[in-house]
């Protein structure tokens, strides 16, 4: 598919395309109990699985089609899959790593179902899904043992392969494209774009793909170490790239010297999504709706996103 085949770039060269909020903080509003995530499908699991938000696509997928109709009603453009953890190393956690396929594809196709609702009510403004692609709770750059620097938890090629199975889930789902996201290693992202290759060679076809970064403090860096040009520098090779971004760690008004940096450098699409301020001393995130939305509109009147 040449670049500009993709409905997503032209539409972005005319105008912003906004993106849906945090799934994680909408689902906790739910108060959802055990048996709630475990559904009549995982209910003889031994393991509990409390806290696996990724598995409500398939066991509440109600639940998450309201929470993307809820963004997309508040004027998104572009929802997210619930697949953040969706990878069979995250999901080890939770002995589930075989059902990852499943998850992915539950994934992709309740949020394709809310988003062909919106844009079949109003043709004019069609809606997207991108599938989440998460970082993992592994890293390639970093050694979880203090007292052995060159020693890692998972190598490239295994981490690519447990990638390529939820790209696999979430193309087969029927996402428009691929948002590789929170990037705080970059040889992480590495093995996600790979993968990302990989299947589309394999299945002769090409889906966008987003990237987004993490800084993790004011230093400005990723938690690998790379500022933000090292690190669209490092990742630019992507194809085809539609545009890279920040998301998390940071607040709206603390991520501009950050996106300056990136959309100074960046020769795609440039993306923003922070977090409502930094987590106080309960957890919690202070910024209001109107705060945020003042900063992200200053970011878009001066072209920065």
């Amino acid at each position: 598919m040449p670049r500009s085949a993709h409905p997503l770039f032209s539409i972005l060269k005319k105008r912003i395309l906004i993106l849906d909020g945090a799934m994680g903080t909408m689902i906790q509003d739910y108060k959802l109990s055990e048996d709630d995530f475990r559904g009549s499908k995982f209910k003889n699991v031994d393991n509990e699985l409390k806290g696996n938000n990724d598995l409500l696509s398939v066991t509440q997928p109600d639940i998450i089609r309201e929470i993307h109709s809820q963004f997309l009603d508040a004027g998104a453009d572009i929802i997210e899959t619930n697949t953040f953890n969706a990878n069979p190393i995250s999901q080890e956690d939770y002995q589930l790593q075989d059902f990852t396929y499943e998850i992915n594809v539950a994934s992709a196709k309740v949020a394709r179902e809310a988003a062909d609702s919106f844009t079949q009510n109003n043709p004019d403004k069609p809606r997207f899904v991108a599938g989440a692609v998460g970082p993992t709770n592994k890293t390639l750059s970093l050694s979880p043992d203090v007292e052995n620097p060159g020693y890692r938890a998972i190598t490239f090629d295994s981490l690519a392969d447990a990638y390529e199975e939820q790209i696999r889930g979430l193309v087969d789902g029927g996402v428009d494209t691929l948002l590789i996201e929170t990037v705080f290693d970059t040889l992480n992202c590495k093995a996600a774009i790979y993968a990302a290759h990989r299947h589309m060679r394999n299945i002769g076809r090409q889906l966008p793909i987003m990237i987004s970064g993490t800084i993790v403090d004011q230093s400005g860096r990723t938690l690998s170490g790379q500022t933000t040009e090292a690190f669209w520098t490092s990742v630019q090779h992507a194809s085809p790239l539609l545009s890279i971004g920040l998301n998390c760690a940071l607040g709206s008004s603390q991520m501009r010297p950050y996106i300056q940096e990136l959309s100074k450098h960046a020769s795609c699409f440039t993306s923003l999504y922070p977090n409502a301020g930094l987590p106080n001393e309960m957890g919690e995130y202070d910024e209001s709706p109107g705060y945020m939305a003042k900063q992200l509109k200053n970011y878009a009147e001066e072209g920065l996103v």
